[in-house]
């Protein structure tokens, strides 16, 4: 690597269900940096897949169940929104304080399973995370790829807490044409050690760092970096999830 880049993609309209993103990700991008290279990797926040995907539903559709009312009635939280989250939880792992720690459909573990209500034009939505994060990577990579010509990494990031640290970094719930991580075992380091352990999460890394150029409120839902070997292109975002015989936390 001779340098990275994290470049901002500014000026994305509002997405709305059916909005062909891979097209509208091209076109304003070519009235700020150009046409990518190859070897780009795009990374798009989950909301504007997920707008794209029709992943928004309207609060008054939703009918809360009897545990969504008590706790929403504890914690003073909308209980149509703790049923949203229900809704998409495969299993509650703790809910307290407000909070519900859940793991998704994906295999997620994650807080209020990826529902939110944040940057959304009506106030009463609110958003689901795409259905298959990886599949909309690789649509996303497939349709940019057909209209550049060049190989390309697409990476859809959403915000997550740690339960180890304070504060929320972004990560990769879907990943295509791109390494989801580097694997440096049985390699020696330069004291001739064999590493037994180190996997590094790139696809991780480089999400996060998209972070820096986008912000929660500078309307800039993508973003492009540069720099970054693709490695081997078979990446997902499920390579990411720790399997349960491994998990110390369940």
């Amino acid at each position: 690597m001779n340098g990275l880049q994290i470049l901002p993609v500014p000026d994305m309209p509002e997405i709305r269900e059916g909005d062909d993103l891979a097209n509208i990700t091209l076109d304003a991008l070519s009235r700020s940096q150009g046409a990518p290279m190859e070897g780009d990797i795009f990374v798009f926040t989950q909301k504007i897949v997920s707008k794209a995907e029709g992943r928004i539903i309207p609060l008054a559709s939703i009918d809360p169940s009897p545990l969504a009312s008590q706790f929403a009635t504890r914690w003073n939280r909308d209980a149509r929104h703790i049923e949203a989250v229900l809704q998409q939880a495969k299993r509650v792992v703790k809910m307290e304080r407000g909070v519900l720690i859940v793991e998704t459909s994906h295999g997620l573990v994650c807080a209020h399973a990826g529902v939110d209500a944040s940057n959304l034009e009506d106030p009463d939505t609110v958003s689901l995370l795409p259905e298959d994060p990886d599949a909309s990577a690789e649509r996303l990579r497939e349709a940019m790829e057909r209209q550049t010509g060049s190989k390309l990494g697409v990476i859809v990031s959403d915000t997550f807490g740690r339960p180890w640290r304070e504060g929320q970094t972004n990560i990769a719930i879907g990943v295509s044409g791109t390494q989801a991580m580097i694997d440096y075992r049985g390699q020696t380091d330069p004291q001739a050690r064999t590493l037994g352990a180190t996997q590094i999460a790139i696809a991780d890394e480089i999400a996060a760092a998209t972070e820096l150029v986008m912000g929660k409120l500078n309307r800039i839902p993508v973003a492009l970096v540069r720099g970054v070997s693709l490695g081997a292109r078979d990446g997902k975002g499920m390579d990411l999830v720790r399997p349960e015989e491994r998990d110390l936390f369940r």
